[in-house]
């Protein structure tokens, strides 16, 4: 159901793509729309995680760079049944971390400096438990492309009001109202829908970290952590690109709740985890992790948090 429900709202969205074309410039401009979304669907496809990458300016860490990060996320991704994701660090204080690829074959996890600093081992443990159940889930793609399109129809809106109702000759069936619909109600739209797309694969990512670390009791606590966060410190990568906002496990936008959140309600999000404990015996522990347990599991420093800027020294961090 949740699958079919994403579905319908990619071809809402990719719709709303083909209306603003259509407004811009008639049947002749909806087909060119759609033609372009195709078009960005089949590159999103195949570059999906270099765009994210890029715009939010993640780079990439290896073992020797980030020791204590790159083997949470391997002991996580072996649980998991995935192959190893590249693992990237974004120098941002806000506490956050998102996921990324067209597959689990070519996924990548993300994590930002203000995560690594302001949570234990523990709780970045259930963060990247949550990304892996995206990747597992192959929301990474899916929603890479929502926010592709719906940055696309924001940019296509822009053109329609600067360029759109200037001539009589463009082919706009409605004038200079067309331009107001296209300019302002389509964007709007396609971020309600784009939001939905999001809200519909955390609850998910949510479940499928409880059951790969054995503990969801970690996430509580981490998405606490990153709810507060999230409203007290800025991110500017996004703030500049917002249609990246639904990629991240919180949304990193403060102040933007119920039908404009990207994301459910943290207290919603905690009340579904709690809900889970008993599945998992006592305070969230599988057997699993009684026998075995998370390396670290018992104590809660901090992982390393290397430097990223361009005076990052070489060899190992922290």
């Amino acid at each position: 159901m949740n699958t079919l429900r994403t579905g319908m709202l990619l071809a809402t969205l990719t719709a709303i793509f083909m209306g603003v074309g259509y407004l811009i410039g008639g049947g002749a401009g909806m087909m060119i729309a759609l033609v372009i979304a195709a078009g960005m669907n089949l590159f999103t496809y195949w570059n999906a995680d270099r765009i994210v990458l890029a715009s939010q300016r993640a780079r990439e860490v290896d073992e020797r760079a980030a020791p204590d990060l790159y083997g949470i996320v391997r002991e996580l991704a072996g649980r998991a049944g995935l192959p190893m994701p590249r693992v990237y660090i974004v120098d941002n204080p806000q506490p956050n971390a998102f996921a990324t690829g067209r597959n689990p074959a070519h996924a990548a996890v993300a994590a930002t400096t203000g995560l690594l600093q302001l949570m234990s081992r523990e709780e970045i443990a259930g963060v990247i438990a949550h990304e892996l159940g995206h990747v597992k889930n192959r929301d990474t793609l899916t929603m890479a492309i929502a926010a592709t399109i719906g940055g696309a129809v924001s940019m296509l809106a822009n053109f329609a009001f600067f360029f759109g109702g200037g001539s009589r000759d463009n082919n706009n069936p409605l004038g200079f109202i067309g331009v107001l619909v296209a300019a302002i109600v389509a964007p709007f739209a396609a971020m309600l829908v784009q939001m939905a797309v999001s809200r519909t694969r955390e609850y998910s990512a949510d479940r499928a970290s409880a059951e790969i670390t054995g503990r969801p009791d970690w996430l509580i606590a981490a998405l606490a952590k990153l709810d507060r966060g999230a409203r007290a410190i800025p991110n500017p990568a996004v703030q500049r690109d917002p249609a990246m906002a639904s990629l991240y496990i919180v949304n990193p936008l403060a102040g933007m709740r119920s039908l404009f959140a990207t994301h459910p309600a943290t207290e919603d999000r905690i009340a579904a985890l709690r809900g889970m404990m008993g599945e998992f015996g006592g305070a969230g522990m599988s057997a699993a992790s009684r026998d075995g347990g998370f390396p670290g599991a018992t104590a809660s420093p901090r992982v390393a948090v290397p430097r990223v800027g361009r005076t990052a020294p070489r060899g190992p961090w922290g």
